[in-house]
């Protein structure tokens, strides 16, 4: 039986016709010496047993369903594992593997295949080694990731090579007629999915109707406004000045102390992921403000984690809430504190159970129209709360972990990935948006700096 993309996985699939954007996730592991390569390749191995999508590659569907999930027949685990020694001379291991970092994430994939690959840097200063995993986000959300994490690492430096699963059973190609097969039951499925809906939804409608006939078209009235705020498009970008979009791409990073922006943030009623926006666009005013631009609200990108416990390993379960933020309040608090009430209003939206009915529609618009809408935000921003213990791998400890998201279009993608005691921020930048990365870098940095300052 085969399995389909969900509706905004195919969403994100479809969009990638226009190259700027692109969903690819590239992870870096700095690690303090090199790991065991055969225990390394055997936990990879282990993954893509546990989870089928890692043997897996995207085929088109006929019309009316979206792509599906076929077994990759010329599966090679050592394709998507690669080992490379650093090259002389590197001024810093982050150095070193940054430019590697940036030409996967520039990189497409070979959609011949499973949308993985994973590259060891030997050769480090101090003896230390690096890891980059590039993954399509079709495959993983970043809370999946964390927990596809810990099928990767250990808790103890000598912890036991754990036991390979059975390889995934055999699954048959489907033919033309398979194929077709296939989309009528996805088609049949969809239909039953709603009626079901309809007929379980319809008397506890009916019943409210009648108890409260206008607060019931009241709700009615504020779930389609909701789904409009979701989908409504932007028509021009919030920046003056970063502007254009490009397929070329700078990364860098930042860390700050995890404690100490988690208790700005609850000083002021708000969360961390509130101190963490406020920090970057602290940084995106003083950037505006080097270059003489003037600069008020920003239109902001961030995911929404949609996971619960019930959902399987894996698997994207997010959605993309578009909204515009405050980076032009020059008051750090006072950001926070704006900031917070906005995220509030966003994640309280009704439309929020109906991302999957919302992506299917959207697969009806043209791309273009799509595309046109995406690339002008001018910023995306994710927080992903990360593993809390000190991990290994394969013998190697974990000195650090950072995750640049991509820019779907935007000019910036910035994302959080806690570590133990750390925010670890990927920065990846689009260097036609932003041609002097180093100089957004620093602003970055003092506008963390302002925001980490009102902790002490």
């Amino acid at each position: 039986m085969a399995e389909f993309m969900t509706n905004a996985d195919a969403f994100t699939w479809a969009m990638e016709a226009d190259p700027r954007l692109r969903s690819t996730i590239v992870s870096l592991l700095i690690l303090d010496k090199t790991p065991d390569w055969d225990a390394v390749r055997l936990r990879f191995d282990r993954i893509t047993r546990v989870l089928p999508a890692f043997r897996q590659k995207v085929v088109a569907s006929p019309v009316l369903a979206p792509p599906r999930w076929d077994p990759d027949q010329d599966f090679d685990l050592d394709y998507h594992l690669r080992r490379v020694s650093a090259p002389e001379p590197g001024t810093s291991d982050i150095d070193t593997v940054l430019a590697m970092c940036r030409v996967e994430a520039m990189e497409s994939f070979d959609t011949a295949r499973p949308l993985w690959r994973v590259t060891m840097v030997d050769g480090l200063p101090e003896g230390r080694s690096a890891l980059i995993i590039k993954l399509h986000h079709a495959l993983t959300d970043g809370m999946g990731g964390v927990q596809i994490g810990m099928l990767l690492f250990d808790l103890t430096a000598d912890a036991p090579t754990p036991e390979l699963p059975d390889e995934p059973g055999a699954l048959g190609l489907l033919d033309r007629w398979g194929e077709y097969r296939e989309t009528l039951r996805y088609g049949a499925g969809l239909l039953g999915s709603a009626l079901t809906g309809a007929l379980t939804a319809a008397p506890r409608l009916l019943a409210d109707s009648l108890r409260d006939p206008l607060g019931a078209a009241g709700s009615a009235a504020e779930t389609a406004a909701s789904v409009y705020r979701t989908v409504r498009p932007i028509n021009r970008k919030g920046s003056p000045l970063m502007r254009e979009r490009t397929l070329r791409r700078e990364l860098s990073t930042h860390t700050a102390p995890l404690s100490v922006l988690r208790e700005v943030a609850h000083a002021r009623g708000a969360a961390l992921n509130d101190a963490f926006l406020a920090g970057v666009t602290g940084g995106l005013r003083r950037y505006h403000e080097h270059h003489d631009s003037p600069i008020g609200d920003l239109h902001l990108t961030m995911p929404i984690s949609l996971r619960s416990e019930a959902d399987a390993m894996g698997g994207n379960h997010i959605t993309l809430m578009r909204f515009d933020v405050p980076a032009g309040e020059p008051d750090p608090g006072r950001r926070i504190e704006r900031i917070h009430r906005r995220v509030r209003r966003v994640r309280g939206e009704r439309s929020l159970p109906y991302t999957q009915l919302i992506a299917g529609a959207l697969n009806l618009v043209p791309r273009p129209i799509l595309g046109s809408v995406l690339t002008n935000v001018d910023f995306l921003a994710s927080d992903v709360p990360g593993i809390p213990v000190p991990v290994y791998l394969a013998g190697a400890r974990v000195v650090e972990q950072f995750a640049f998201g991509p820019t779907i279009g935007a000019a910036v993608n910035v994302t959080l990935l806690s570590y133990v005691d750390t925010c670890a921020f990927g920065i990846d930048v689009d260097a036609g948006a932003v041609p002097d990365a180093d100089v957004f870098h620093r602003c970055l940095v003092e506008g963390f700096a302002e925001v980490l300052a009102l902790g002490e």
